[in-house]
Formats: structure tokens, C-alpha cells, sequence
């Protein structure tokens, strides 16, 4: 199919197509003629404007959804005072907030808004974009579940360093299967107003658990645990998949990965090239020898093998490490976000469409987002998001202190699990203010009212933390830093829980609230039953992947670490 030919004389012009489904309350693309009415001829053409032709056949509606209307002819114009006839033409439509909204489900937030934003856009040729996405079946995880509403998710994006494609020979390991080069993990929020972009950087060392992949040829590989290795490394060494980058994630950072999106080089060249270029700032001219990118100092529009020049370079850059580079890449991918949603990109459906197969082409995805439809769901879930409210970032880490020759990196001590525990009670990185104080009134109102003693507490403790040891060293620090006397390890949950929580019946609560104030647990942990319990019988706390170590507060902190580096998505900076 050629997306940018020039339409015959009795075609219909692509742009006439976006018609109102009365179904869904959604303009689509109607690429066929509907039975019983004739061809409407395309009116003449201006010779300075080229168009698009989409051959694509539509598929059939399902039983839930209306068939789109057919094209109607246009009224004859009515001659206006003087006897002149005015000059056809379309009305230009309102932009109101009600087509935001709408346009917004073509686009998202970071990569995965970028990715999914494209791939929702093109309703009527849904089998050949669909046919274009490369499934992984992840072992072990249920990928299918949805998406629930009131409850946070988080995908994993992840960018590959392996060779695909014509003119790629140039980056990247030669043999490499592909290394989780760029990791991003995109955090939304259970109320969908915001969402965090963090990069995890690649050089980091780190802990990769056992993990089972599909290999090729059907069969199911178990992947032996490694421990202080790069991060890099949980994709495609010894036949690692997405699915092993997932668990690793979740071991690192106490939340649980939902999907994950990958792509390789290919990805920025054919995207940014179907969106006509990105706009990127340098504060200084750029001639970089070893990734071919030259740029003049300020504002450039990059794409293509330049684009990708950009994000790959780190010899242009702040001190020329990984760490400079991820923040190019964060705003670069800023820079996307804003150019998808223009009116320049949503207004054009020839582009909608280079943008949808490109994007579509380029991923692999998970079998739970596996087709545009789930994408589209995908896309419904992120349409209200402000790109204000979309920070990026970097996991903060510190030089690697077991080393002579500093070549590596770990996680900062304090500052990231500062930003773990963010994550794991849905903390927006952008509206802190807002979210710090629904938490005080979440929690003034769970927890008004007296307090036990701590003699008083009964309590049974369960480990769903997945850290050995960690229900008998609370155990300790209760019974002989708090005076909880009364309180039982029970050992291992059923199963690891993400949160920490504490359960409880209503002549409990006293309890509770003293419990809850020597744990620093938040309101969201507390879980009142209806029903008394007998006059000996303790409360249940299952500690879960929140839990930092006995005595540590359970409750995230309300606000950022101090001097961590965000870029915010509707927001220009200039690469330094």
C-alpha cells in the first residue's frame, strides 16, 4: 500500500472519509462505499494539493458495533445576495474540549503513549495494522486481565540495541540478541490524572531472579537467577525475554508490571519520519564524529537517521555518559509527545496513518495489549492525561563503590527508595499538593479516634514481602522496641502481596490506629472488617513489597527526593 501516491480523479479524497460513528460518539475512517449508494464523485482538485489514497478493505462489524455511515452527497450551494454562488468548501469544525478529548485517544504520554498513539488511529484497515504487531506470550504472568478501573498499572518500554533492518549496520553490538538498552517504566495513576516516566539506566548492577521464556521453537526455557549484574543484561542473554525484564523490575522496584512495549532502532527512524520530524534544542553546535550528528546551536527538526543519531549519541552531551544520554532521550521523547498531539499531526489523516503503521511495525507488545483493539483500551486509559502531568526521570543511583575504575552504577541507598515508594502508593511526581493532602484526609478520617496501648495490640504477622526474614524481624522490633507483646509470626502469605496491610474488625480499630501510628501506615493499608471479633482473637498484617525493614515507616513520602532531575512533557529544554 502507498500511503503518499496521488489519488486517481474518481477517487475519493482520504480527508472527505472521517465520518461520525452514532455508535461509539467517535469520527472514524470509512475507507469503503456502503451497499445501495453510489459513488459520489471527488470534487475538482487544486493542482498544489496532493492526496492521499488507502486502499485497505474494511472489516466486517462485529454485533457491537454500528457500521459507519456512508458518505452523503453534498447540497448544492444556494446562491447568495447578488445572484453569485459561494465557493464549496468544507466548514471548518470547533475545536471545543469535547474534540481534545476525542483526538487524545490517538495519543499518550511517553513511549507508550507515542506507540499506542498511533496504532488506535486507523479503524478501517484493522487487519493489516493489527498483523503488523509481534506478540510475546509472557510465561508465568497474566497479561490478560484489563484494565481496572480505580487501580494504578504500569507498562515497561523497553528499547533494544539489536540490528533490524536495512542502514543499521552502524549501531549497536554486531551479535547482540538484543539488550534492554533504554528502559523506561511508565507508572499511571489509579485516578488516570498523571502518570511518571522512570528511566532505569543500563549499567546499573543489579539483581535478575529466575525467570521461564518461550524460545523459538516452542519450548520453555528456565533462566537460572544472577546476581550484581547490569541491568542491561535481563533481555536476551541466555534467551532472556521481555518477560524476564519484567520480573526483574518488579524485583527492583516493589510494583507490579502490567505490559511491557519493545522496540528497536527502527522505531525512532520510522516514527519520527512519519510525524515530519521532532523538534529538539541544543545549547551549543553539535558535530559528533561516531554518531554522525551535526546540529546548529537552538531549535533544529530532526528525523530519520538523524533523530536516531540524536537520542544514540553520548559523546555530545553533559560528562558523555548513560546518564546524560537518558536525559536527551527523555526530552526527545517529550518533544514526540507534543508533536503527536499538534494539530498538524491529528488533523492529517494520511500521517495518522504513516504514524499508525510505523508504530505498529515497530512493536512487540505483550498478548494482553496484543491487538489494536486492547490497544485502543490501552488508549482510552491514558486519553485524559494532561502532558503537564507526565514527569520523566531518572532512577537516582551513585557510582558503584566495589569498583577502582568507575564503570558501573547501583541504586542511590536513600534517595531511591524514596522514589519506589512513590511509585507504590501512586504518588505523582506533579501534583504532590494535591495527592499529599487527600492522603491527610484519607487518613484523618480512617484513623480519628483513641488508641490502645501497645500491650493492648494483638496481632498475627504474615511475610508477603518476598525478603527472607522479614515477618520474625518486625516481630522483634515490636515485641522489644514497641511493648507489642501479644503478637505472632505467622510466616509466609499464601502469596507476595504488593502492599503492606493490616486487617481488622470495627472493635479493633483502637488497635489499629496504634499499630498504625508505630509502622507509619498509610490509610490505603488499613482494611476495617463489619463484623466484631471475639474478645482474643488478633488482628492480620501482611507485610508486603512496600516494606523497607522493621521500624521503617511503610507510608511513601509525599513529595520527591531533594534535587531529583525531572522533565516534564509540555515543556521544551535545551540539551547541554
Amino acid at each position: 500500500m502507498d500511503a503518499h501516491s496521488r489519488g486517481r480523479a474518481d477517487e475519493i479524497d482520504p480527508a472527505d472519509q472521517w465520518v461520525l460513528n452514532p455508535r461509539t460518539g467517535n469520527y472514524e475512517l470509512r475507507l469503503d462505499h456502503s451497499a445501495g449508494q453510489p459513488r459520489t464523485p471527488s470534487r475538482p482538485q487544486a493542482p498544489s494539493r496532493p492526496r492521499r489514497s488507502v486502499s485497505a478493505p474494511a472489516p466486517s462489524p462485529t454485533p457491537a458495533e454500528a457500521p459507519v455511515p456512508g458518505q452523503r452527497r453534498r447540497r448544492a450551494p444556494e446562491p447568495a445576495e447578488g445572484g453569485q454562488v459561494p465557493p464549496q468548501g468544507r466548514r471548518k469544525r470547533k475545536q471545543g474540549a469535547s474534540r481534545k478529548k476525542k483526538v487524545l485517544l490517538w495519543t499518550g504520554g511517553t513511549m507508550a503513549f507515542v506507540l499506542v498513539g498511533g496504532a488506535v488511529g486507523a479503524y478501517a484497515i484493522y487487519n493489516k495494522l493489527n498483523n503488523n504487531l509481534d506478540v510475546v506470550d509472557v510465561v508465568g504472568k497474566n497479561t490478560n486481565a484489563g484494565f481496572a478501573k480505580g487501580k494504578a498499572f504500569n507498562i515497561l518500554v523497553i528499547g533494544t540495541d539489536k540490528r533490524t533492518g536495512q542502514g543499521n549496520s552502524g549501531y549497536g553490538d554486531k551479535d547482540s540478541p538484543g539488550h534492554a538498552d533504554t528502559t523506561i517504566l511508565f507508572h499511571v495513576s489509579k485516578d488516570r490524572t498523571n502518570a511518571t516516566a522512570l528511566s532505569i539506566p543500563r549499567d546499573m548492577k543489579t539483581n535478575i531472579p529466575e525467570c521461564q521464556s518461550r524460545q523459538p521453537d516452542g519450548t520453555i526455557k528456565t533462566i537460572p537467577a544472577e546476581t550484581d549484574v547490569r541491568f542491561n543484561v535481563s533481555l536476551g542473554q541466555d534467551g532472556r525475554d521481555p518477560g524476564c525484564v519484567m520480573r526483574t523490575v518488579e524485583e527492583l522496584a516493589g510494583v507490579q508490571v502490567d505490559h511491557f512495549m519493545m522496540a528497536d532502532f527502527n522505531a525512532v527512524k520510522e516514527m519520527t519520519t512519519a510525524v515530519g520530524g521532532v523538534k529538539v534544542c541544543v545549547e551549543k553546535p553539535v558535530n559528533d564524529s561516531k554518531s554522525h550528528l551535526k546540529l546548529p546551536a537552538g531549535e533544529s527538526i530532526v528525523q530519520g537517521e538523524q533523530a536516531l543519531a540524536f537520542v544514540r549519541t553520548r559523546h555530545s552531551f553533559g560528562n558523555e555518559s548513560d546518564l546524560d544520554r537518558i536525559k536527551v532521550q527523555q526530552q526527545f521523547l517529550s518533544s514526540m509527545i507534543r508533536q503527536m498531539k499538534s494539530d498538524e499531526t491529528l488533523t492529517d489523516p494520511g500521517k495518522l496513518y504513516d504514524l499508525a503503521n510505523a508504530a505498529t511495525s515497530a512493536l512487540t507488545v505483550d498478548s494482553g495489549i496484543g491487538s489494536l483493539t486492547k490497544l485502543e483500551a490501552l488508549a482510552r486509559e491514558l486519553s485524559s492525561i494532561d502532558t503537564k502531568n507526565i514527569s520523566f526521570t531518572t532512577l537516582p543511583v551513585i557510582d558503584n563503590p566495589a569498583e577502582k575504575i568507575r564503570a558501573t552504577v547501583v541504586p542511590d541507598p536513600v534517595k531511591a527508595p524514596q522514589l519506589f515508594a512513590m511509585l507504590q502508593s501512586d504518588t505523582s511526581l506533579t501534583e504532590v499538593k494535591k495527592q499529599q493532602q487527600d492522603a491527610k484526609n484519607a487518613q484523618a478520617a480512617l484513623l480519628k479516634g483513641t488508641r490502645s496501648t501497645a500491650a493492648e495490640v494483638r496481632v498475627d504477622v504474615y511475610n508477603g514481602s518476598g525478603i527472607r526474614g522479614a515477618a520474625q524481624a518486625t516481630l522483634n522490633w515490636l515485641q522489644n522496641d514497641q511493648g507489642v507483646n501479644r503478637s505472632t509470626n505467622k510466616s509466609n502469605a499464601p502469596e507476595k502481596a504488593a502492599k503492606t496491610t493490616l486487617t481488622y474488625a470495627p472493635n479493633q480499630a483502637d488497635q489499629a490506629r496504634k499499630l498504625a501510628d508505630m509502622m507509619g501506615l498509610p490509610a490505603s493499608a488499613l482494611k476495617p472488617g463489619t463484623q466484631d471479633a471475639a474478645a482474643r482473637e488478633p488482628m492480620t498484617l501482611v507485610l508486603g513489597a512496600d516494606f523497607k525493614g522493621a521500624g521503617v515507616p511503610i507510608t511513601g513520602p509525599a513529595k520527591a527526593p531533594k534535587d531529583l532531575v525531572k522533565v516534564e512533557a509540555d515543556k521544551q529544554v535545551c540539551a547541554k
